[in-house]
């Protein structure tokens, strides 16, 4: 009898075993010192950096913007983090998780420690309320909408727990409800959420808002009471006591700001200043460092985005002559020094000499487009000179807000010119643009789009985001096979079995060209003022410019040297003009170059 009792208990335990959640972090998990975080940093100063024009709101879920989301990132807090070492998912706000065997519930335990920067505990029900107010279909919340619809509304089960239950099985789930900002209840749910725009006076994260000049400069302020502050992975992270954000509508001024000492570091985004407006005694004397930084940064992609929701750009043989009456060769010659691979890839980073990519480029060649608009029925008014069909002249009007696209223009202008396209340039300031890209109200645009690690093509290319207002997908693309591709996979797990589907999705894309593709640099392009400290990589492995408000600190030898060389016009010790990733990082827990 009790052999037969031990049988059926070892059942139990195996069937238990087999359905029951998985919980981590796992028992052998210990918190480790960021990689990257130099054990030399100080904490203290003020650094300036330029970070854009000035938003027309920092609410990132409002605003769908890079400067939105650069100031969230220190405000507000995320459920989960991810390791800079291995990206896998480590506690945040949750203390620990759980996911069901059918990968369809999620329970998170929220870290009794965390703390609003009022004094009160982050709990459950800002958990639930922040998910709440995001799908709120009166919340102009878009693009945040696409991955949590996922989800029904999550379950409080005590003021530290909570629970969410996935519709579906996808890849994305637990990086969707673990890494959405969560937001106090207490302080905004009696506010309508489409107006909390700059006013933001409760947060969790290391940093909290000083001074707002309106169009001119966002401060933030470094939190002493931030309730994470002792944790041993954000040691040598969050160093500057103040980072002062300034707001200019073009880059070119911004340079001009930096170049006189009231910007601290600056990434350049054009060719022209990077070869040719780099030069004299501040930089000769290495007062200002310039330096080229390789790391694995994603590639995003840029382009004119045409609406493919109005004509003419319903229309496939126009998108295509459009995009065969580019120069791209003579700009980059001409206009950018070479410095810049020309796309002919959604998805750049995701080929390479073993995985080349097979789409073939849209070269610059009139006779194609005059065929291509030809066959569309676009006929040339021997009177005007300009093509018409159905009586109506072939004009479109390209939406811009940046003065530096300007040669550019000029030159795509009279090659359209040439076949018969007249083209009208509507200028506009950055929240103008915003506002008409949330309304998808444009007929063409300059629009320029970073890379996720994990690359997800749901927002940008199904067929059920066109109509979404603020939304990613700006073109209003829409395919089957796409949509198919899409759904397909969700359900994959292996990064590189959704990389093949993404390629094969890319591939379709382009051969309906949503976007005139233009250029891009697998780099990063940094100039900044000689009297910091930095770690040996300079930036993070996956970062762009702005981690160095996270991991760089104001040194005050150095400090004390670039006023003394000032002084007497003295030059300092050079810095390499190249820095590679691989090349000089190494991992202090262990010990040996990471690849």
């Amino acid at each position: 009898m009790k052999s037969c009792f031990r049988v059926l208990l070892v059942l139990f335990f195996l069937a238990s075993a087999a359905f029951c959640d998985q919980t981590f972090p796992k028992p052998d998990w210990k918190e480790l010192p960021d990689p990257v975080a130099s054990p030399y940093a100080e904490q203290g100063g003020e650094v300036c950096v330029y970070i854009g024009p000035s938003p027309k709101s920092l609410n990132y879920y409002l605003e769908n913007s890079s400067i939105a989301a650069h100031v969230f990132s220190g405000l507000y807090e995320s459920l989960l983090s991810m390791s800079s070492r291995n990206l896998e998912y480590e506690p945040h706000l949750a203390s620990k998780w759980s996911i069901s065997d059918d990968k369809k519930t999620f329970t998170f335990w929220i870290d009794k420690r965390a703390k609003w920067s009022d004094g009160k505990p982050v709990t459950a029900q800002d958990v639930k309320w922040t998910f709440d107010a995001i799908m709120n279909p009166a919340n102009k919340t878009g693009v945040h909408k696409v991955s949590l619809s996922r989800f029904e509304s999550p379950e409080v089960l005590d003021d530290h727990t909570i629970r969410f239950t996935a519709k579906e099985v996808h890849w994305k789930n637990l990086l969707s409800i673990g890494t959405f900002d969560i937001l106090p209840k207490h302080a905004y749910e009696n506010l309508d959420f489409n107006k909390i725009n700059f006013e933001l006076p409760v947060v969790s994260g290391p940093y909290e808002i000083g001074e707002l000049t309106e169009n001119v400069s966002l401060t933030l302020k470094r939190r002493r009471d931030w309730w994470n502050n002792d944790a041993v992975n954000v040691q040598g992270v969050n160093n500057f006591d103040t980072i002062r954000l300034r707001f200019y509508g073009e880059s070119e001024n911004a340079f001009e700001a930096f170049k006189k000492g009231l910007i601290d570091i600056i990434g350049v985004n054009t060719a022209r200043t990077w070869v040719k407006e780099t030069e004299g005694q501040q930089f000769a004397d290495n007062w200002i460092i310039k330096q080229k930084i390789q790391n694995y940064r994603p590639v995003g992609f840029q382009g004119f985005a045409m609406n493919m929701r109005r004509p003419p750009f319903d229309d496939v043989n126009v998108r295509k002559a459009m995009a065969h009456l580019i120069n791209r060769e003579k700009m980059n010659a001409a206009i950018m020094y070479n410095q810049y691979f020309l796309h002919k890839s959604y998805f750049e980073d995701l080929y390479s000499p073993e995985k080349p990519c097979p789409n073939q480029p849209y070269d610059f060649n009139k006779d194609k487009a005059r065929k291509l608009l030809a066959d569309s029925g676009w006929k040339v008014n021997p009177k005007t000179g300009f093509l018409e069909k159905n009586g109506k002249p072939l004009t479109v009007k390209f939406l811009t807000r940046d003065s530096t696209a300007e040669r550019f223009l000029a030159i795509y202008e009279q090659d359209l010119k040439d076949v018969g396209i007249q083209m009208v340039i509507d200028k506009k300031d950055w929240a103008a643009w915003m506002k008409d890209m949330d309304d998808f109200n444009y007929e063409i645009t300059w629009a320029a789009w970073g890379a996720a690690l994990f690359k997800d093509p749901e927002g940008m290319w199904a067929s059920s985001e066109a109509d979404r207002p603020s939304g990613n997908n700006i073109t209003g693309f829409k395919n089957a096979k796409v949509d198919e591709l899409i759904e397909m996979q969700k359900s994959i797990f292996s990064v590189e079995e959704r990389h093949e589907i993404c390629r094969k999705i890319d591939q379709l894309v382009y051969e309906q060209c949503p976007y005139v593709l233009l250029w891009n640099i697998d780099y990063t392009r940094l100039l900044y003022w000689n009297k910091f400290g930095t770690p040996d990589t300079v930036l993070t492995k996956y970062g762009d410019d702005s981690s160095a408000e996270s991991y760089w600190w104001l040194d005050p030898y150095s400090v004390a040297d670039l006023k003394d060389a000032m002084e007497q016009k003295l030059p300092l010790p050079p810095k390499p003009l190249s820095v590679v990733f691989d090349e000089v990082f190494v991992d202090p827990v262990m010990d040996k170059p990471k690849n």
